[in-house]
């Protein structure tokens, strides 16, 4: 069965606009540099033109506001930026806005003002239900404030994300997990998880210096977002990130000081989780012959995850299981998530 084909998301950035916080991890520099006034009408229909350039075949197109939180704006701003959308809307050019905001914004009062508009998806940067960690973080909000956005947002027909952080001041391997468990309790729709970077002119540079804050190694954050996607995947959330996407700012070792950055994190996860599986299926079966050949069928895209980074997976099977030589094959018929041993 083929997953549901993915609309064009146009980005509109509302950079660092609506959020009443200074997050211990936020790049405070980067903030005041770039916070400043809101993309009028002219530049919102100059990126829609652009965008629209490559629908190709997709059938949908959806507006997206990242970079700031979009609920915490002012009224009239939410209203402007909603407004600036409605010709495409009416057009047929777009069908659907979403956007990311605080669960501290998300009022009844607040849902109201945007439920004239088609929004598709709110994303609610929840990062941890934690309360002790949220408050080592400054998030400025407790994990209540999530429960009440998810109960409000449940009332009306929207697709809810939720945004989740690994490596947080204060947190562990059990309160991480527990608190991924509460979140995926929820039953969020989907979920971004990220691990933590230290950023220069952000708090935690500081902590960071004074070794107050330790990041998360990069195999270590690898094995515990791992089992945060498990977590997730086991309460049918999809997790349609893992790991901060590539950008110049993410590239600059003067601007990401430490954390475990890799520009495909979620690619690391996934190998993992796929060495696993084929692990956990290999020693289930202990009494296959010494010199026997064992084939592993899984589907072409996910050749490159089955094989590991630099084709470690195969490597470390090879020292796992001495006596048994590997056949990789791969089948469109084979889900993304599975693999066929025999």
């Amino acid at each position: 069965m083929n997953p549901p084909e993915k609309p064009l998301v146009i980005p509109i950035f509302i950079p660092h606009s609506g959020c009443p916080h200074q997050c211990a991890f936020c790049n405070q520099s980067i903030i005041a540099r770039e916070a400043g006034p809101l993309p009028d009408h002219s530049e919102i229909q100059e990126i829609v033109h652009h965008y629209l350039k490559f629908k190709g075949r997709r059938k949908k197109v959806e507006i997206a506001f990242f970079g700031g939180n979009f609920l915490g704006l002012e009224s009239r701003m939410i209203v402007a930026l909603l407004e600036h959308i409605q010709p495409y809307i009416r057009e047929k050019k777009i069908d659907g806005i979403r956007f990311s905001t605080r669960p501290d914004t998300i009022t009844k009062e607040r849902l109201a003002l945007i439920a004239p508009y088609p929004v598709s998806a709110v994303e609610i940067g929840v990062q941890s239900m934690n309360d002790a960690v949220l408050s080592a973080s400054g998030r400025g909000h407790e994990s209540l404030d999530t429960v009440k956005a998810m109960a409000l947002l449940k009332q009306i027909p929207v697709k809810i994300g939720v945004q989740v952080m690994a490596g947080l001041p204060k947190d562990n391997e059990d309160s991480l997990l527990e608190s991924t468990r509460k979140i995926a309790g929820l039953c969020p729709d989907f979920a971004r998880i990220y691990p933590l970077m230290v950023l220069k002119g952000s708090r935690m540079e500081k902590w960071y210096a004074e070794g107050r804050y330790q990041p998360l190694e990069l195999a270590e954050a690898v094995r515990l977002v791992k089992h945060m996607y498990q977590i997730f995947r086991t309460a049918n959330v999809e997790v349609i990130r893992m790991g901060l996407q590539a950008s110049e700012m993410m590239e600059d070792g003067s601007m990401v000081l430490a954390g475990p950055w890799h520009p495909a994190f979620g690619h690391l996860v996934f190998s993992e989780i796929m060495y696993d599986m084929v692990c956990e299926r290999l020693d289930q079966c202990p009494d296959l012959p010494s010199s026997e050949e064992i084939s592993l069928k899984v589907h072409p895209r996910a050749l490159s995850r089955l094989r590991g980074e630099r084709n470690d997976n195969m490597k470390k099977l090879n020292l796992r299981y001495p006596n048994h030589r590997f056949r990789i094959l791969t089948d469109e018929g084979v889900s993304m998530d599975e693999i066929e041993i025999f």
